[in-house]
């Protein structure tokens, strides 16, 4: 296996990688404690220019549980890039500090700034509008814990597929593997954009795309749920018309098969009913909980000291 230094998208992530983080992501959450000074003495730096919550968080806790120490920022107000700094700058001034680091940005193309300007290991923690890979590998991860495998499986994606970033990288992730189906539900004005519709289809993911989740309820096995995202899109007016689009309650789920799961990857607004939150199926906050242990991975895979 190739070793891995940066992860901006899981369009280069192999099969064989991701089972890797997923086989050592199950062995942290099994003994916990053996992993709790595996990065004693490492830093991981939080270069976050845009808000977050889990992935902050989740990135923080994962580096702390194994031993290291976190520095960092939460906000593009309090860097200096409020000053004029650049990125690439940025990620050379990081280079002294830490070991590791974790950036979340605005923009599209900061992999390739990060792979030109850092001697560390750097790892997107959601950049530009469709790359989220740690996210992806959750979800992944999170599915096949349910079920063993995700070889095989029918999964629906619903909601803001345009403009949501978990959506490729969760796209791409499915495609490596065996005979998985795709169900695509969203309005007409929230499809997949053109380019990640051409990929699958140079991957030969079998994908289908409706507007109905109810055509197809009874058949899932997963249905990934994503809110629409107000602040990504440049009509509000547009938002305001599509935000209430989807909505699941219990009685969309009652045909569901007795093996099926909900993800979201949070936050949600008002497109899952909290009443949901009692039902078996519903996974989310679970799968917000198995972010730690596969960024637990995803550190010390990067960092070599597993």
């Amino acid at each position: 296996m190739k070793s891995t230094k940066f992860i901006f998208t899981t369009l280069n992530l192999s099969k064989e990688f991701l089972e890797s983080i997923f086989t050592l992501a199950s062995k942290i959450e099994q003994n916990l404690e053996n992993y709790s000074d595996k990065c004693k003495g490492k830093i991981l730096a939080t270069l976050f220019f845009e808000p977050s919550t889990r992935t902050m968080l989740s990135f923080e806790s994962a580096m702390l549980r194994l031993g290291g120490s976190i520095l960092g920022f939460s906000s593009a107000k309090t860097s200096s890039l409020a000053k004029g700094e650049t990125i690439a700058d940025t990620l050379r001034m990081i280079n002294g500090y830490a070991d590791i680091a974790v950036i979340r940005h605005f923009l599209e193309g900061v992999g390739e700034i990060a792979k030109k300007y850092s001697s560390i290991p750097v790892i997107s923690g959601g950049t530009g509008t469709q790359a989220h890979p740690t996210q992806a590998m959750l979800d992944l991860y999170t599915i096949k814990n349910a079920f063993g495998t995700i070889d095989g499986l029918k999964v629906a994606l619903m909601g803001d597929l345009k403009y949501g970033r978990t959506i490729p990288s969760l796209l791409y992730g499915l495609a490596k593997y065996e005979n998985v189906t795709v169900y695509l539900v969203s309005p007409k004005e929230l499809k997949i954009r053109n380019h990640v519709r051409q990929r699958l289809k140079d991957f030969n993911l079998k994908f289908y795309e409706i507007d109905d989740v109810s055509q197809i309820i009874d058949e899932l096995d997963v249905l990934y749920v994503t809110r629409i995202q107000k602040e990504r899109f440049p009509d509000q007016l547009d938002y305001e018309r599509l935000k209430s689009s989807y909505k699941i309650s219990p009685s969309t789920l009652k045909d569901t098969k007795k093996s099926f799961i909900l993800l979201h990857p949070l936050p949600r607004v008002d497109e899952i009913t909290p009443e949901v939150d009692d039902l078996g199926c519903a996974k989310y906050f679970e799968q917000a909980k198995n972010g730690v242990y596969v960024r637990m991975a995803i550190i010390l895979k990067l960092l070599g000291v597993e």
